[in-house]
């Protein structure tokens, strides 16, 4: 599958995983994706920021569990890789608030309640 097959421009909002506050266990943030991937490494679970995701391109469910998201902000050009742990209602990204705030270098994000955002599959080099 062609990576821009697997992107898509989606509206981000955050959510106050803050998992460094709970040692990045899934089961304690009772995430969707915690079934599939509690059992990680430490290593695995605090490698990258943390998402949830319903975006309208590629794996939805169990399917989009630890894969990884290079996310893009589209206003400052923002990069970030976060890892899919959680399933989200709002047709994008629910990104951890420091993934969020680590994109948004212009405070607009945070001034409107959102980002709009490209995001692209990638691999997670585990």
């Amino acid at each position: 599958v062609l990576a821009s097959a697997q992107s898509a421009t989606v509206t981000a909002t955050y959510n106050l995983y803050q998992p460094e506050q709970h040692n990045w266990d899934l089961l304690v943030e009772s995430v969707f994706c915690a079934t599939f991937d509690a059992d990680q490494p430490l290593s695995w679970r605090s490698k990258y920021g943390w998402t949830a995701f319903c975006g309208p391109v590629g794996p939805q469910g169990p399917d989009s569990c630890g894969r990884c998201l290079k996310v893009t902000n589209t206003r400052t050009g923002d990069e970030q890789i976060a890892r899919i742990i959680d399933q989200c209602h709002n047709g994008g990204l629910d990104l951890d608030v420091s993934v969020f705030q680590s994109l948004d270098s212009d405070g607009n994000g945070n001034d409107q309640g959102h980002l709009i955002v490209n995001y692209d599959f990638v691999d997670c080099g585990d």
